[in-house]
């Protein structure tokens, strides 16, 4: 046998895609460009009317317009809130998940609260904390903490309840006290479940920042929102959502990144090959 013969065929299209690094994240902007030329094409034929849905074209102006003057000072307004609010309630949820997983009392007396609190729509803070704190940065920062806490508490204590009663009971055998073993056995495996409500808090901050900056405030994308809709201006509105999108997906990154970092000890099923 020829020995070319016996050598595995590999595939062209692997062969392909390996030459082209990165080659799978850029495959996530395949359906955000395709969407922005078939808008395009539909509004520059007529089928949409541009005072309703302007073209992407256009919002790239207005998005160059606004670079210039307040767009970033909107930016960083909106992201001081959120980092403010999500740093407030990660950090109560962290606490109280903690003990409210590794406590059926503390569960028993803390848990049917926090379950019908979760009921309550983040709108319905809104007019009881004007009233409260007023308009100032104290309500919107709360709010956005509210939102961010039921996230992070649910998928914590979730985290902790699951650990493996195994591993549980080899730390009792080796004698490790009640410390050493949260330290050794806990933390470590809750951690993925952590990541996960901080990554859905983090989602639910920016949610709420724009509900706050809606009804209340002088500067943020969501005050850029109201904006947009009463000067009747839907390429105003499209702009803040679309950094609205930007932002949350920044951040959801940045958050990825250290779950990936963190959690490199993991052996697990990580999907398909693309």
């Amino acid at each position: 046998m020829n020995r070319a013969e016996s050598l595995p065929q590999t595939q062209p299209g692997v062969v392909w895609r390996s030459r082209l690094p990165g080659s799978s994240s850029l495959r996530g902007w395949l359906l955000p460009l395709t969407l922005l030329a078939v808008l395009e094409s539909v509004v520059r034929i007529g089928w949409i009317p541009a005072y309703l849905m302007p073209a992407p074209s256009e919002l790239a102006i207005t998005l160059w317009e606004l670079a210039d003057g307040p767009l970033w000072t909107h930016i960083l307004a909106s992201t001081l809130r959120v980092l403010a609010g999500f740093a407030i309630g990660a950090s109560l949820a962290l606490i109280l998940g903690s003990l409210v997983g590794l406590s059926r009392r503390l569960e028993a007396y803390l848990d049917p609260t926090f379950q019908a609190l979760r009921a309550v729509p983040g709108l319905a803070w809104v007019p009881l904390l004007l009233i409260w704190l007023g308009i100032d940065e104290s309500s919107k920062v709360t709010l956005i903490a509210i939102g961010s806490f039921f996230p992070v508490y649910l998928n914590l204590v979730a985290g902790v309840r699951n650990v493996d009663r195994k591993l549980v009971e080899v730390g009792e055998l080796c004698k490790l006290s009640r410390l050493a073993t949260i330290r050794r056995i806990f933390v470590p495996a809750a951690q993925p479940y952590l990541f996960t409500g901080l990554r859905a808090g983090l989602s639910m901050a920016w949610l709420c920042v724009v509900a706050a900056e809606l009804l209340a405030a002088t500067e943020g994308i969501g005050y850029l929102l109201t904006d947009g809709r009463e000067v009747s201006r839907p390429d105003l509105v499209l702009v803040a959502i679309a950094t609205l999108a930007v932002m949350g997906k920044l951040s959801d990154s940045l958050l990825k990144a250290l779950e990936t970092r963190a959690l490199i000890w993991r052996d697990n099923y990580g999907g398909d090959k693309p």
